[in-house]
């Protein structure tokens, strides 16, 4: 099949949804499919730069910065993403070859407009990967109240949810969710998260003042975005509670609206904090080489279910899993039964107090939570089976 890849961040960008895309990409290229990859890039010469590699063919085009701007800056040029990218693509000698299906990436709910012509422009299906219910995980937040705003961007995803044939939501829970606002003809099915083989641990050594700091503590790792919806502030409120530190250490890694206030607030545990900016994947292998938990955690107020791409990165590591989550949040039930962690439901700082605990004693108990959490990842989190069911779905 002829494919077209869609989404607003791609390598070398390093959050999940950009290895994620990456990783189907190759793999469906890898399956003997033909497929092009249309993404966001700023200062891009003449409008758009085609990178043709062994696997995936790649289309940046020029496009207004989205990550890491003031919200209503981000706002506008999420809006003016589609038209942005068809016009690179119109612009490209790529458009002239049709495609028999298009698969692309939410967050952001903005795609819609773009699906909608090439849809129609070459008669062809189209799958939607949904990994964020925004904007209705916003208002469980706190941070948009229902009203002419949140009205607005309501409007924006159904008529993107609207666009799909197939819609892939993280886990079960989430299909009625979508069901609502996705109207009858889009099918909706549980599309899990996706993770290739890890790529080789060669990278620059891990810095020295970070190596240094982790020393033989034990270390808890946290990889991802920092913003309202991971609430990771319960991770520092329970460490403020645990009599003895010093035989630990929490390591935040990322990027996000939350950061500098969460580097702030660490200052005042005394060092038993770290909090750093993104690093690349390469060198994040090999920092969470010297983890010994990895941590998952979402605003308790969500009402969607969230099986993030970190998870896996922990996972495919031998790193088990500390989660703290939305209550009823199926990844409770998936981290229990296959015993590759903990997870603790709602804000419980208390809960989380024994859990830091139980996972500082017990280094038997990590290492076995590890080996299953690898076998999980193994069996159910794969690339393969990812780019199968859509490929499936679009025929």
């Amino acid at each position: 099949m002829r494919l077209l890849l869609v989404a607003d961040t791609y390598p070398p960008a390093q959050i999940s949804g950009a290895v994620q895309m990456r990783d189907l990409a190759h793999e469906l290229s890898r399956q003997g499919h033909e497929v092009l990859v249309l993404v966001p890039g700023q200062e891009v010469p003449r409008g758009w730069r085609l990178e043709v590699t062994t696997g995936p063919t790649i289309l940046r085009v020029s496009a207004p910065k989205t990550k890491d701007v003031g919200l209503i800056r981000r706002t506008l040029a999420e809006a003016l993403l589609p038209f942005a990218l068809l016009f690179g693509l119109w612009r490209s000698p790529v458009m002239t070859l049709p495609r028999d299906g298009i698969v692309w990436y939410a967050p952001t709910i903005f795609l819609g407009p773009l699906v909608f012509w090439l849809k129609r422009r070459w008669s062809c299906p189209a799958y939607l990967i949904l990994r964020d219910l925004f904007p209705d995980w916003a208002v469980d937040a706190g941070v948009m109240k229902r009203g002419w705003v949140y009205s607005f961007f309501k409007a924006v995803e159904r008529f993107q949810y609207r666009q799909a044939d197939v819609i892939g939501v993280q886990s079960p829970s989430n299909q009625a969710l979508v069901a609502r606002d996705a109207g009858a003809l889009a099918r909706i099915e549980v599309l899990h998260n996706w993770q290739s083989s890890l790529p080789e641990r060669q990278a620059e050594a891990i810095p020295e003042g970070l190596d240094e700091w982790m020393g033989h503590r034990t270390i808890f790792v946290y990889a991802g975005n920092m913003g309202v919806a991971q609430d990771l502030d319960v991770f520092l409120e329970a460490l403020r509670r645990l009599p003895n530190r010093s035989d630990m250490g929490l390591l935040l890694l990322g990027r996000g609206s939350e950061r500098e206030r969460l580097r702030a607030a660490a200052e005042a545990l005394g060092g038993v904090v770290r909090v750093e900016d993104e690093v690349p994947e390469a060198l994040l292998l090999k920092i969470l080489e010297r983890c010994h938990v990895g941590i998952v955690s979402l605003n308790p107020a969500h009402r969607s279910h969230n099986i993030p791409g970190k998870l896996l990165t922990y996972l495919r590591s031998g790193l088990p899993v500390l989660a703290c989550v939305n209550a009823g949040n199926d990844l409770i039930a998936l981290v229990e039964t296959e015993g590759c962690g903990l997870a603790i439901a709602g804000r419980d700082p208390a809960a989380l107090v024994s859990a830091y605990r139980r996972l500082i004693e017990d280094g038997e108990g990590r290492k076995g939570m590890g080996e299953r959490g690898i076998r999980l990842a193994r069996r159910l989190f794969t690339a393969d089976h990812a780019a199968r069911q859509i490929t499936d779905a679009l025929r």
